[in-house]
């Protein structure tokens, strides 16, 4: 039944290539990553072990990390083969088990039981012994993302996209849901900004009017205040930032970070000192192979180094914005909306908060830092996008229906390619 509804909503458009740009530029800021890892990995090894007694290997965050980009590859290409109509099917159990997950961390954390690994007062992940760790916030982005264009897909074909009861409500729980567990249990403002970002991006495309856009924002404007006010270490940050320009000559706790993230952009100069050769990857830097990977690499290549780290990103949100906007049915154009929303925001509150553009929220540098699990999922929500443009069309498809507030007054498209194909 799914899959009849998604070939009557796509249209008689058959299957062909896809966009292979999508592949090629996630593999080759993979490979950056995996470089970058190689430059820092072994200065990180000996802090660690200094600091703290662990006996890690100088190759070991390396091969950690090659083992991490083999996974992800792996998944983009196995939910590349996954027809959509599955995954629209299943949304609502995704959804669920990623809120699922982040109850079972909650309780985990507050009874201090062993497979919940805590740092510095924040329960965010799952402790999985050799395996590493996993953290079900990335779930819940994947869960979100499809069932909220499921979700607004679904409103959109009703015509009440707008409306206070079948739409905005429903929305606003699902916001005030997420902010609950990720935001207030978890400690993680910066994943609770990327679920928000994923929620915007589809909201704008999905035909809201702009009094509605502006109350949902403002809605949200509200909520994020709130949840830096009730945190006293979110407060901070954004009192340090406030402070601009002076907070990092003052030589306190809670400037430490952006002066030395500023300093490591700084000595990088056009080119960079070079592989091997960063000072604030030894243990100035905190978080130097996560959070803080965009200025150590500004360190290490320089500012042509950092141009072309963001030329990539550029290229690659603006392929899944060119896919979207080919894609004939409102669903499919949805889901990548969401997955642009899901890139854009990390890349943006990253760099925004290693060049003191906006606060620091402990947000990975996607496909670039250290860790699997963001990895791999931000690779299983490219997969989809990729399997998603081998369906586009030439021409603007509206799938035969006028949509409420919609400014489109075509009809339909003359795609492409004839026939019908299998999503």
């Amino acid at each position: 039944m799914v899959n009849r509804r998604l070939n009557a909503a796509i249209g008689s458009v058959r299957q062909h290539k896809p966009d292979y740009r999508i592949a090629l530029y996630m593999c080759l800021l993979m490979m950056l990553g995996l470089i970058i890892m190689y430059a820092i990995g072994p200065q990180r090894a000996q802090v660690l072990n200094s600091a703290y007694g662990f006996d890690y290997d100088s190759t070991y965050f390396f091969m950690k990390q090659a083992i991490s980009l083999a996974l992800a590859v792996a998944v983009f290409f196995a939910v590349s083969r996954v027809p959509v109509w599955w995954w629209q099917a299943n949304a609502k159990r995704l959804f669920i088990g990623g809120i699922v997950a982040c109850t079972i961390l909650a309780f985990g954390g507050w009874f201090g039981l062993g497979f919940v690994q805590c740092t510095l007062g924040a329960c965010r992940w799952f402790d999985l012994g050799p395996l590493g760790s996993l953290q079900p916030a990335e779930f819940l982005k994947f869960g979100v993302l499809l069932f909220g264009a499921g979700f607004l897909a679904y409103r959109m074909k009703q015509g009440v996209v707008n409306d206070l009861y079948k739409t905005l409500i429903p929305l606003g729980a699902l916001l005030l849901l997420v902010a609950l567990f990720v935001i207030g249990i978890q400690q993680d403002m910066g994943t609770g900004l990327v679920i928000l970002a994923i929620i915007a991006s589809m909201v704008l495309v999905s035909g809201v009017s702009a009094r509605v856009g502006v109350l949902l924002a403002g809605a949200a404007l509200l909520l994020g205040v709130v949840m830096v006010l009730i945190a006293p270490h979110r407060l901070a940050r954004v009192a340090t930032f406030l402070q601009g320009d002076s907070a990092t000559t003052a030589g306190d706790a809670s400037t430490y970070h952006i002066t030395h993230a500023l300093i490591a952009i700084g000595s990088g100069g056009p080119t960079g000192v070079g592989i091997g050769n960063s000072v604030q990857a030894t243990g100035y830097l905190p978080e130097a192979i996560n959070d803080s990977v965009f200025a150590i690499m500004g360190e290490t290549f320089g500012f042509v180094g950092l141009v072309i780290v963001l030329i990539l990103f550029g290229a690659l949100l603006l392929s899944l914005l060119k896919v979207a906007d080919q894609l004939p049915g409102s669903h499919e154009k949805l889901i990548v909306v969401g997955v642009f929303g899901w890139l854009a925001a990390h890349v943006v509150l990253n760099v925004a908060a290693m060049t003191g553009v906006f606060p620091l929220t402990g947000i990975t540098l996607p496909l670039l830092s250290f860790g699997g699990t963001s990895m791999v999922f931000i690779a299983g929500a490219l997969g989809l996008a990729f399997r998603l443009s081998s369906y586009t069309v030439h021409s603007t498809v509206n799938e035969g229906e006028r949509y409420e507030n919609s400014r489109s007054g075509r009809g339909l498209g003359r795609p492409r390619y004839a026939g019908r194909g299998r999503l």
